[in-house]
C-alpha cells in the first residue's frame, strides 16, 4: 500500500510542476531584476511552490517545509521563501492581470463587488497589532450588509466578468464605502458595462463613469425611488457569478483564515489565492472544461 505520506509528496510534485509550466508559457524564470546572489529557486519556482500549497489547502507552512525536500529537488530556506514571497507580490498581481487579459480581451460586460475579509476577531481588535506595519493600511472595523455582521480587517473590492474571471482586485480598510472603489475602475476599464448591487446606486458617479470612460453602470432601483421598475432579469442572474466565486475563495481556498502579521504579507497570501483560482480556470480551459469547476485534479 501506498502511504499518506507518499501519496501527498507526489502529487506534490505534480501538481507544482503542472502550475509551473503553466507560468512558463506567460513569464520568465526571473521576475526580479536586482537580486544579490543567483538564487537556488528561481522567482518562477518560488511562486509555482506557493500556488500549489494554496491549491492543496496546506496553509501551514511547518507542512509545507517538512513535505518540500522529499517532492521538489529545491533548497530553500522557510525565512528566505517567506521574504522572497512578499518582495514578489507585485509581480503575482502582474502574472493573474497577464492570464485575465488573455479571458477578458473581448469583454463587454463585468460584475462588481466587495466581500469582508478578517485579520482577527472583533473582540480582539483593540489589542491585535496585526498588519499595523504602516499607518496607510491600517485595518479597522466595517459592517457587512449582506452577511448582517460587524467585522475588523478589510474589503475585498473585485470586478470578474460574466464568465467568472477575475479582471480588478483591490483591498481597502472595512470602513471604506464601496462606491470609492468605482473611481479607481474608470481607470482600468472603459466601453463596458458594469453590473453592481444597490451598494454602488449613485446617478452622479454613474454619470461621471459615462463620460469618463464609457461604462454604463448598472444598479438594481431602490423601491422608494421615483421611477422604479425592477432590474433586468438577466443582469440580476449574472450578477450571481461573483457571489459565487468569493464563496470559492472562502471554501476552496479558505481565504478568511489568517496568519499573516504584516499587512504585505496579507496582502501576498490573498493574491497567491487569486491567481492560484486563476491558474486553475487556465488549466479548465486547455483541456475544453467548465472554466469554474475548482475541484478538480489538475494533472
Amino acid at each position: 500500500l501506498i502511504s499518506h505520506n507518499t501519496f501527498t509528496m507526489n502529487n506534490l510534485s505534480a501538481n507544482y510542476e503542472r502550475i509551473l509550466e503553466v507560468l512558463r508559457k506567460i513569464s520568465n524564470e526571473n521576475l526580479l531584476s536586482y537580486q544579490r546572489r543567483v538564487p537556488k529557486m528561481k522567482d518562477l519556482e518560488l511562486i509555482s511552490l506557493a500556488l500549489t500549497a494554496e491549491y492543496m489547502g496546506i496553509d501551514s507552512e511547518n507542512h509545507l517545509f517538512r513535505q518540500l525536500p522529499k517532492a521538489i529537488k529545491c533548497k530553500i530556506e522557510r525565512s528566505v521563501y517567506n521574504r522572497r514571497k512578499r518582495r514578489l507580490s507585485n509581480k503575482i498581481n502582474d502574472l493573474r492581470m497577464k492570464i485575465a487579459e488573455s479571458f477578458n480581451e473581448f469583454e463587454k460586460f463585468f460584475i462588481i463587488d466587495s466581500m469582508p475579509v478578517e485579520v482577527c476577531k472583533l473582540s480582539r481588535s483593540g489589542t491585535s497589532k496585526i498588519c499595523k506595519d504602516a499607518e496607510y493600511c491600517y485595518p479597522n472595523r466595517g459592517f457587512c450588509a449582506s452577511q448582517q455582521m460587524s467585522f475588523y480587517g478589510y474589503k475585498l473590492h473585485a470586478v470578474c466578468s460574466v464568465n467568472g474571471v477575475f479582471q480588478s482586485i483591490d483591498l481597502s480598510p472595512a470602513s471604506v464605502h464601496d462606491i470609492h472603489y468605482l473611481k479607481d475602475i474608470r481607470e482600468q476599464l472603459s466601453n463596458c458595462t458594469l453590473l453592481g448591487d444597490k451598494g454602488y446606486l449613485s446617478s452622479e458617479i454613474q454619470i461621471d463613469l459615462f463620460n469618463y470612460a464609457n461604462i454604463e453602470l448598472e444598479t438594481p432601483k431602490r423601491i422608494n425611488q421615483k421611477e422604479y421598475k425592477p432590474q433586468f432579469y438577466l443582469y440580476k442572474k449574472q450578477r450571481k457569478r461573483i457571489e459565487t466565486l468569493f464563496s470559492q475563495l472562502c471554501d476552496q481556498f479558505m481565504i478568511r483564515r489568517n496568519y499573516a502579521k504584516s499587512f504585505l504579507g496579507f496582502k501576498t497570501r490573498i493574491l497567491s489565492k487569486i491567481l492560484t483560482l486563476t491558474i486553475i480556470q487556465t488549466i479548465n480551459r486547455n483541456q475544453n472544461r467548465n472554466i469554474n469547476n475548482l475541484k478538480i485534479n489538475i494533472t
